[in-house]
């Protein structure tokens, strides 16, 4: 299980016909007003379901339900897009006994067509009644809101009385403020909302807002977090927010690893920066490098396309004190080339996973980045019609 795994919380997803052929509605439930918190795409174009969303929690903290679909991102739709957005929490509202405010919308799919609202009213009236909190319910809710990924991605965490589970999609369009990608994350811990606002954040910062699969920021991307306190358990401050992060950091992981097209995650590790925030935006600089990734598909060390993405950095750098490293095995230091092996490193990355680090050598930041290489099959993937 993963989003009903927290007691109070119920699922479901059914096929309403956006996607033919496969479950594109889903719903997720609390059995009364939970504790609700969100953190949403920083995109300047915004979908219709963000901007209503955004609205809703900043009124209200306490949410019912979520209803998201797939197929159609509802996004570059206009004041259309808004009404379809809140006709859809209209029917979900309908549906569970709440007030339309009480419900968040999410959408993904492709950007520009109009919902066929003709079959998502129905689709939502149907799924609200085979809500559940069994494995198979949370799993259909999961596959639901896919689009390009493979797999449902679900993440489940038990710990001292209390649960936290979570579902995520996302493949592509994928860089750090988020991407094409949703996450719901339900708890059934008892937790107060300004508390659990800093810890989503900081769980973001260290997750999803460190994975980059193709530098492109989405419209759509939205994650929620919902606590229904059904245990009856507070539990240890420190220990929540672990656990929160842990349940993000494994679907970050899932996601990376479902990436399109990609044939290897990529992780880079910087240290020594100004601080944390300056240490992701060098890691993203370097994650958004086209030539770079490139490098990655080829298994080439090539130092030299990371140190000119550290250049465009919005960090100031030295290259004298950067320190760039591959599998622990250090490539530039001092200015310039390092001594090392280069065949048994060559033939360390020629295939799978490997590591990457990056020492400016002017701080204390930290920062952990996820990417992946960039391959044909990710631009043939991208290029056919949508």
């Amino acid at each position: 299980m993963s989003v009903t795994a927290a007691k109070g919380f119920r699922a479901a997803g059914v096929a309403a016909g956006i996607k033919p052929g496969a479950l594109d509605i889903a719903v997720l439930v609390a059995d009364q007003p939970v504790t609700t918190t969100a953190v949403f795409t920083q995109n300047q174009a915004a979908a219709a379901p963000v901007i209503l969303s955004r609205e809703s929690v900043l009124r209200s903290a306490s949410k019912r339900g979520i209803v998201i679909n797939s197929g159609c991102a509802n996004a570059g739709t206009g004041t259309r897009g808004l009404a379809n957005g809140r006709t859809m929490t209209e029917t979900l509202a309908n549906e569970i006994g709440c007030e339309p405010g009480d419900v968040l919308v999410c959408s993904t799919g492709a950007i520009g067509p109009q919902l066929p609202m003709e079959l998502v009213v129905p689709g939502i009236e149907s799924a609200a009644s085979q809500l559940g909190a069994s494995v198979e319910s949370a799993a259909r809710a999961a596959t639901a809101i896919l689009t390009t990924d493979s797999e449902p991605k679900q993440a489940v965490l038990e710990s001292g009385g209390w649960v936290v589970g979570g579902m995520s999609k996302g493949a592509g369009m994928v860089r750090p403020n988020m991407a094409t990608m949703l996450a719901f994350i339900t708890t059934d811990a008892i937790v107060e909302q300004g508390f659990l606002q800093d810890v989503v954040r900081a769980a973001v910062d260290a997750s999803f807002n460190s994975l980059n699969i193709d530098g492109c920021e989405s419209t759509n991307d939205t994650v929620v977090v919902m606590a229904s306190g059904a245990s009856g358990v507070a539990p240890d401050p420190i220990r929540f927010a672990r656990a929160v992060e842990e349940v993000c950091r494994d679907l970050t992981s899932r996601m990376a690893r479902d990436a399109e097209g990609a044939s290897r995650v990529v992780t880079i590790d910087v240290t020594g920066a100004p601080d944390d925030a300056q240490a992701r935006a060098v890691g993203r600089t370097v994650a958004d490098s086209a030539l770079v990734r490139s490098s990655f598909y080829g298994g080439d060390v090539n130092w030299g396309r990371i140190l000119g993405a550290l250049g465009t950095s919005s960090v100031t750098i030295d290259p004298e004190s950067v320190v760039i490293g591959y599998q622990g095995v250090v490539v530039f230091n001092g200015g310039m080339r390092a001594s090392y092996e280069e065949t048994a490193l060559l033939e360390s990355i020629e295939t799978g996973d490997f590591a990457i680090t990056i020492d400016l050598n002017i701080g204390s930041g930290a920062a952990h980045i996820i990417t992946t290489d960039l391959t044909p099959e990710y631009v043939v993937f991208n290029g056919e019609r949508s």
